[in-house]
């Protein structure tokens, strides 16, 4: 419980976190950036670590933030934008590769006799799969959970790498650009800064909507036509 306490309080003061990191840590921030969208995107146990959210406020500190004390944190914006994309589309041939070769071992997992990996997630994901197909890769992206299951299941699945990896790199470039740079254009502004912890659910409520509209599709408008 008090990890999850811990993820939470750093999902709703990520700016704040973030902006002591980038002053104790200096250079090394670009590593740590790195590796939380790696795991995020390549371990398949990891679906909770921020992913659209910290994009953003990257991209915000890439503008430059000025602390309270006057102190200036600030990061570059090409190296963020080149690292994450980087992190990103490694981190979903690592869940491909994992898929692929322990996927089915993996979902039987256990730790405290707990499931590692919920059964449901990959159903949800499976589901999304089957009905978009291949830009499913690029689709997921942009939602929390799916995103970490989406190449973990074409894996599963043995879709065909040279098309995964295609979908693969167009996915993660479009998800670190638009994310980040959104972060650095619009950040910054006073009442983005001043409503921080709301811009970023916000960020998550646009994420989910792809599989909210899946959900209302397959329960009610289908139902509807057949009907």
């Amino acid at each position: 419980m008090e990890f999850l306490q811990s993820v939470l309080d750093f999902f709703l003061n990520l700016d704040q976190h973030l902006f002591t990191m980038i002053v104790d840590y200096g250079v090394w921030i670009y590593l740590i950036l790195f590796l939380i969208i790696f795991v995020e995107t390549g371990l398949v146990v990891m679906p909770f670590l921020p992913g659209d959210s910290l994009l953003f406020a990257a991209g915000t500190f890439c503008a430059g933030v000025i602390g309270s004390t006057g102190e200036t944190a600030s990061l570059n914006l090409w190296l963020i934008l080149g690292l994450l994309t980087v992190a990103a589309i490694t981190g979903d041939s690592l869940n491909y590769y994992l898929g692929k070769n322990l996927g089915l071992k993996m979902l039987n997992w256990k730790f405290r006799g707990n499931r590692l990996v919920n059964p449901k997630y990959i159903e949800q994901t499976q589901d999304f799969y089957k009905k978009n197909g291949p830009k499913t890769i690029i689709i997921a992206r942009f939602v929390p959970i799916v995103r970490t299951f989406a190449p973990f299941v074409a894996g599963i699945g043995s879709m065909n790498y040279s098309t995964f990896f295609r979908f693969n790199i167009i996915g993660g470039i479009i998800w670190v650009f638009s994310l980040t740079l959104l972060g650095y254009f619009f950040g910054n502004i006073p009442i983005v800064q001043e409503n921080f912890e709301t811009v970023i659910f916000g960020i998550i409520g646009i994420s989910i909507l792809p599989m909210v509209w899946e959900f209302i599709n397959a329960k009610f408008i289908k139902k509807q036509d057949k009907a």
